[in-house]
């Protein structure tokens, strides 16, 4: 079995990712809008533009105009729309298409780790995290 490592982490990404890209194929989504999309669903068109903006952008590493960008891409495909006022929000068609591939991603990471040990499934939670919270550490130093 491979020791934990960087070389671990990044080719699980990058499986992870591939196996994303296959379930997005189709919808003309990519993995950044992909996570846009999904943080305005589950926001419940309660965030106004520019504190989905940075919740968007911390999820992504990206700058504020590369979120913007994702935002009016996003619109213009009649995936969200910005209310009145100022509230983003998925349209039915948005929120139709992200639980279609919801399904899809619920039914492979099922078949990935549904049966795994909940004990294991907690440990390697708890490293992921003490990682990622470094990690968002070191990037906010830079």
């Amino acid at each position: 079995m491979p020791a934990f490592s960087t070389q671990v982490i990044g080719q699980t990404e990058k499986a992870l990712n591939a196996l994303l890209d296959r379930l997005l194929a189709g919808t003309g989504l990519t993995e950044p809008q992909w996570v846009t999309l999904t943080l305005t669903v589950v926001s419940e068109g309660t965030l106004p533009a520019d504190a989905l903006a940075e919740r968007v952008a911390h999820s992504l590493k990206a700058d504020q105009a590369t979120v913007h960008r994702l935002l009016a891409e996003l619109t213009a495909a009649g995936l969200v729309r910005t209310t009145q006022g100022g509230v983003v929000e998925p349209t039915e068609h948005g929120k139709s298409e992200w639980t279609r591939v919801r399904a899809a991603i619920t039914d492979v990471t099922g078949r990935l780790w549904g049966d795994l040990p909940p004990e294991d499934l907690a440990t390697a939670g708890r490293v992921l995290d003490t990682v990622l919270s470094r990690a968002n550490t070191l990037l906010s130093a830079a």
